[in-house]
Parts: structure tokens; C-alpha cells; sequence
């Protein structure tokens, strides 16, 4: 059988890690072909080997039959293969016209020529409904329409083969829907589609045949369609998967975070991004606010977290009885407060440091990490050694690892290890399970609910429905910043919620809870 892409025996280490060994892909013509493996498994690794980001220790790369040698991105893209990575590779300050020619610009007398580009481009939006705004700047445009560039980006240098690492991580329900639609616009064409992903059901709606790598090996290669999604998460881990989470009945006590009439405008104060946000969250209870990205969520928590100034007045935000509205980051910390921050490489990680200085990051002034202001390292790495065991972190060198090195569930991981270990009565995660596997999402929720049962009071903010109704014990629900309703996910199902989350519903909200509840 002609194959579009053969990777062949494909080995790479990273010092005494190996990402992948000795690894097999084989992809069609017309072909949607998933990659599924657990953060760590060497998803990512065997694209960017096919992208030419690394180089294989061993192994053949033939495309089309014939053996090619892709020493970088400018040989797979004389090749014809593009690559949309998890995190986009743009130019924030240029626009999306300017994104997508750079590397190839054209030049008419000395100057650069974008008129001739952009009617190729604006072809290429037209044919796929790509909408995006040419003339946009990246800075400015939603994390959807970003992906739009990345697509264009590749489709403009006449890419046959495809490669998306985690491309639903950071969309919304409608836009996933819209992606694979486009996806399945280009194997019709006869594209070779390769998407890495951790998304079970994702993978039963879109791909033809699924390769499964577990710790960076070739478990097996399935066809989707007679594969059903508790045989993919076995492959995948090892193990039967639980995908319900078990928790027992919640019971909340005094509230340890109060949010009072909470307003927030954008900078040019054009636009209120916040409308009078109230609501509780107390000892023992998991709340979950639901919505679809872009409604608030964002600047709702950097308010509470202090990364944003509080700056209307009458907003108050107290934590354990404290008013916190102007407190600095450290003393919200020092008041009770942990934080997974939605964006983990700009939030989260100092992507430069290894991870054991990432884990006392925002400890490293404790006593048992120095004295008299000098870093004891011995403390501080044997806590490092203790969190990654016990969290399960995969790293090449361990606790001496450069955060930028990991992979991104690993990253997350690292992340949610630092803020659920160190002293804290209230948690805010924001998209907390991003980017996770199976596994990695199983043992978060479990975190998520030990840290409710041990009285701890715990803020969700994900896009996940399915998440939201598992482990929430009360829902908010968002929409252009405003509460639009409170709902027992005993009570409610998707669809309503889906519903609250467009606007087409709303329920009275006063206070934090339905009028005439408590």
C-alpha cells in the first residue's frame, strides 16, 4: 500500500529519558489519523520529528514511498507538512496577513508586496470558511481565530499532510464542531490529517484509525469506528479508566470566599466586562462556573486572584471574613488562597527555571526554604523529589528538569502539585484539566474532591460541560459577564446549561442564589 507518511523504527532520548522507542507510524492519503498517549507518552516528540523541530537518534522517514531527511521546518515544508501546535506560534504585534507570510514574503521593487498574498489568502477563507480578519492584530483576536491563522498559515505554503498537537484544547464546544468540519473538508481532498489528541470521544468523532503510544512505546494501531472508548483509555494507561467521579454528598458550612458586587470595564472603559458578580463559595463545596470562553471568566479571575486591580468602587472581595479587593498577590496567598492559572506558561511557570525552583516559587521566602535570605537547595530539592512522586510529574531530569522542557499536561501537573501541597484553605482552578489524558483528568478530579473533604472551599472555572456536571456540587453559569444562573447538577442537565450559557435563558439571581433561596 502507498503510504503518504512512513515513520519508520523512530528513536529519540532525551538524555536518559527516551521519548520515543522505536516507534511505527504509517498515514493514507485522505486519511484522519489520531495519536493518542498520556502526557509524557511521546506524542509530541514524534511530530516535531516530522516537522523537523528534532532530529531522530534513529529510525526512516518516507513520504510518499521515498526516504526524505527533514532536518527542520523548512524542509517539511518543501515537503508539504504543516503543523498547528498546541501553543501558536505568532507574532502577537503583527497582524494575521503578516503572520501567515512571514518566512515567505514576496517583495515588488524593493518593497514587501501583501496585496498578491492576500488575494491567495483571502481564497483560502472563502473555500474553507476560515472567517478571520486580515488585518487584525494576533493581540486581538480570540484564541478560535488564532487557530483560523495557524491553519492558514499552513494551507498558504500548499501543506498535504497536517499535523494538529491538542487542537481542541482551547476551543469552545461550537468551534471544535466548526474545526472538524474543516478537517474533514481536507481528507475529502485527500490531505493527510494527523491530530494528536487526549480527547477519547474527540477521537471517536473525527479520526479513521488511532495510534496509541504508551511511555513513549507503540502500543497498537485501531481502527476508530470498531473501538470503542473504554478499549482506548485501557491502551492508553494501561488500566481500566473510571470516567465518573465518585464523591459523596457535599456539606458546605461557612463561606470562605464572598464576591459583592463585583463590576469591571476594559481599559479604555468602552466595555463592561463585569456586571454586578455576586456569589459565595464555602467550606466543603465545589463550585463551578460554566460558560463559553471570552464571557468574563478570564477577568473574573485575575480579580480574585490579584493578578487585575479591583478598580470600581463598591467591589469587595473577602476571603475567610478578610476583605482582599486591594491585597497584593502574597497576601491573598498568605490568607488562605492557591491558584491554577488558566495560562501556564504565562501565570503558571517560570518556563526558565527547573522545576524544583517552579515548585517554591511563591514560597521560597518560608523558613524551611532559606535563611537569613539565602536558598536552602537540600530542602528544596528533596520537596521537589517528594512532589513529583507523589503527583506523578514525568520529566527527563527529574527535579532539575527546565519547566520549558516538559510536556504541557506535565507542565499542568507540576502546577496543580505546588498549589494543592503548600497551606490553603481556598482553591481557584481555571481550566485545570486543559490539556490532561484520561489518567492525569482521573486523578485531578480526584484532587479537586479530597481537597473539598478536607473542608477546603474549591473554585472551577472550566468549558467542559461533562466536567462541570461530574464534579460540581453547585453551578454558576456565565454570560457577557453576568451571572445568569445557579444550578444543582443533580437537578440540571447540558442541554439547560448550554441554554444559559448562549443567553437564551436566565434565571433571577440575587446575591449569589436564586431568589428566594438561601
Amino acid at each position: 500500500m502507498d503510504y503518504a507518511i512512513e515513520m519508520l523504527n523512530i528513536t529519540k532520548s532525551f538524555g536518559p529519558l527516551v521519548a520515543n522507542d522505536n516507534i511505527d507510524l504509517k498515514v493514507k492519503h485522505g486519511e484522519i489519523h489520531a495519536i493518542l498517549g498520556e502526557n509524557g507518552a511521546g506524542k509530541s516528540t514524534l511530530m516535531s520529528i516530522l516537522f523537523g523541530l528534532y532530529k531522530a537518534d534513529k529510525g526512516t522517514i518516507k513520504i510518499n514511498g521515498e526516504t526524505v531527511n527533514i532536518d527542520s521546518p523548512n524542509d517539511a515544508n518543501d515537503l508539504n507538512i504543516g503543523m498547528v501546535h498546541q501553543h501558536f506560534k505568532l507574532v502577537e504585534v503583527f497582524t494575521v496577513l503578516e503572520n501567515i507570510v512571514l518566512g515567505l514574503e514576496d517583495k515588488k521593487k524593493g518593497y514587501l508586496d501583501l496585496e498578491t498574498p492576500r488575494e491567495k489568502i483571502q481564497k483560502l477563507i472563502d473555500r474553507y470558511n476560515l472567517k478571520v480578519d486580515l488585518n487584525a492584530l494576533i493581540k486581538d483576536i480570540s484564541v478560535g481565530a488564532q487557530q483560523r491563522v495557524e491553519i492558514l498559515k499552513m494551507l498558504y505554503r500548499d501543506a498535504e499532510t497536517l499535523i494538529f498537537d491538542e487542537p481542541t484544547a482551547v476551543l469552545t464546544p461550537q468551534e471544535i464542531d466548526g474545526l472538524f468540519e474543516i478537517i474533514r473538508e481536507f481528507a475529502k481532498e485527500g490531505k493527510s490529517i494527523i491530530i494528536i489528541t487526549h480527547k477519547l470521544n474527540e477521537i471517536k468523532a473525527i479520526a479513521d484509525n488511532c495510534t496509541i503510544l504508551r511511555k513513549g512505546k507503540h502500543v497498537g494501531t485501531v481502527d476508530v469506528k470498531d473501538t470503542s472508548v473504554n478499549r482506548l483509555a485501557k491502551l492508553m494507561v494501561g488500566r481500566d479508566v473510571d470516567f465518573s467521579v465518585e464523591k459523596a454528598l457535599s456539606k458546605p458550612k461557612d463561606s470562605v470566599l464572598s464576591v459583592k458586587n463585583l463590576n469591571y470595564y476594559n481599559k479604555d472603559k468602552t466595555k463592561k466586562l463585569l456586571n454586578n458578580i455576586n456569589f459565595d463559595v464555602r467550606e466543603g463545596e465545589i463550585v463551578c462556573i460554566a460558560g463559553i470562553e471570552g464571557n468574563g471568566q478570564t477577568e473574573l479571575v485575575n480579580l480574585i486572584t490579584g493578578l487585575d486591580p479591583v478598580t470600581e468602587e463598591g467591589s469587595l472581595i473577602s476571603l475567610n471574613k478578610e476583605d482582599i479587593t486591594k491585597a497584593s498577590i502574597r497576601e491573598r496567598f498568605e490568607a488562605g488562597m492557591s491558584h491554577i492559572p488558566e495560562d501556564r506558561h504565562k501565570h503558571g511557570l517560570i518556563l526558565d527555571y527547573n522545576l524544583a525552583e517552579n515548585f517554591i516559587s511563591n514560597t521560597y521566602y518560608k523558613p524551611k526554604f532559606q535563611e537569613h535570605h539565602i536558598l536552602n537547595f537540600e530542602n528544596i530539592y528533596h520537596y521537589a523529589e517528594e512532589l513529583i512522586e507523589k503527583y506523578d510529574v514525568r520529566s527527563s531530569l527529574g527535579s532539575k528538569s527546565k519547566a520549558r522542557s516538559m510536556s504541557g499536561g506535565n507542565q499542568q501537573k507540576a502546577i496543580i502539585a505546588r498549589e494543592t501541597s503548600r497551606k490553603h484553605n481556598f482553591l481557584v482552578a481555571a481550566q485545570p484539566t486543559r490539556g490532561l489524558d484520561v489518567g492525569a483528568i482521573e486523578y485531578v478530579h480526584k484532587t479537586l474532591v479530597e481537597e473539598r473533604d478536607r473542608g477546603n472551599a474549591i473554585l472551577v472555572i472550566s468549558l467542559e460541560l461533562d466536567e462541570v456536571m461530574n464534579i460540581a456540587d453547585r453551578i454558576l453559569v456565565i454570560y457577557e459577564g453576568q451571572i445568569m444562573a445557579e444550578l444543582d447538577p443533580k437537578k440540571t442537565n447540558v442541554e439547560e446549561i448550554g441554554l444559559y450559557m448562549s443567553g437564551s435563558k436566565k434565571q433571577k439571581v440575587n446575591g449569589g442564589s436564586k431568589d428566594g433561596e438561601n
